[in-house]
């Protein structure tokens, strides 16, 4: 997505579209299970992208009423499909922009950021942006990776130049893909209060063989390999060392192997 000042560094192919489909779907447990909306509650979904997370929202708080927002057509296009596809019907899809978002101030009773902070240069400007529109008490949820928490088992040198890649990327881009372990800090500048921060961390070994296919292989793994074209044309690197770099990663999905990948989950008040 792009917000504002923000690029979605990861593209819009196809391709990206499943990857983030599989994310969402092998993460529902470890990121959703304790976020459910009281009935009758107004839920802003800011940043909503193609609805990988939107139908786990839907669900688990059925007699809450969601609006999601994207700042592109083309991804609400998609959010679209798979909420009708789900037979889900207590969501509402608005493009616009986080920065500039048409809603009057405490229009909303609790909002949801998941993976978009990321992706922006200025996040505390955006949170900001999205606390006039909560109510007073109202709660945020913000939901972020931070790669820097990846490591693994064979240790790769290769490997942690091709992340680092996807870190630099992010970084010209105007984001930060390290943000998970900032959003203590982020939301106390933004002037939250009551921040809770909870590491939701993904362990994979070839005991857990849907992890191990879906989230090492098909999620991480895929998504730095994603960014090959880019980090070489970029002189970030060559391809000998980047090749070798994701077949590092996926070395660590086989029946030796171990990853590990933390994300955070933060919850926080308006004052």
């Amino acid at each position: 997505m792009k917000q504002g000042n923000a690029k979605y560094v990861h593209g819009y192919d196809p391709r990206e579209n499943i990857r983030l489909q599989d994310q969402a779907s092998l993460l529902v447990e470890l990121l959703h299970s304790d976020t459910a909306y009281p009935a009758g509650s107004k839920v802003l979904e800011a940043g909503c992208g193609v609805g990988a997370q939107t139908v786990t929202l839907a669900r688990n708080s059925p007699d809450a009423c969601f609006t999601s927002i994207d700042i592109s057509a083309s991804s609400i296009a998609e959010a679209k499909k798979k909420i009708e596809a789900a037979g889900i019907s207590n969501v509402t899809f608005r493009q616009g922009d986080i920065f500039n978002l048409p809603f009057e101030p405490g229009s909303f009773d609790h909002i949801f950021v998941c993976f978009v902070l990321e992706h922006l240069a200025q996040p505390v400007t955006a949170l900001n942006c999205l606390k006039k529109l909560l109510k007073t008490g109202g709660t945020i949820t913000v939901i972020e990776g931070d790669h820097g928490s990846a490591y693994f088992h064979p240790d790769s040198e290769a490997a942690r130049k091709a992340i680092q890649c996807q870190v630099e990327l992010q970084k010209r881009a105007g984001g930060d893909a390290d943000i998970g372990r900032k959003l203590y800090p982020l939301l106390k500048t933004a002037g939250f209060n009551s921040i809770r921060i909870s590491p939701r961390m993904v362990y994979v070994d070839a005991s857990r063989p849907q992890l191990v296919e879906g989230f090492t292989k098909n999620t991480f793994t895929a998504m730095i390999e994603g960014v090959r074209k880019a980090a070489i044309g970029n002189f970030l690197t060559d391809e000998k060392t980047f090749d070798e770099g994701v077949r590092a990663l996926y070395r660590t999905a086989e029946e030796d192997g171990v990853f590990c990948y933390t994300f955070f989950k933060a919850t926080a008040n308006k004052k």
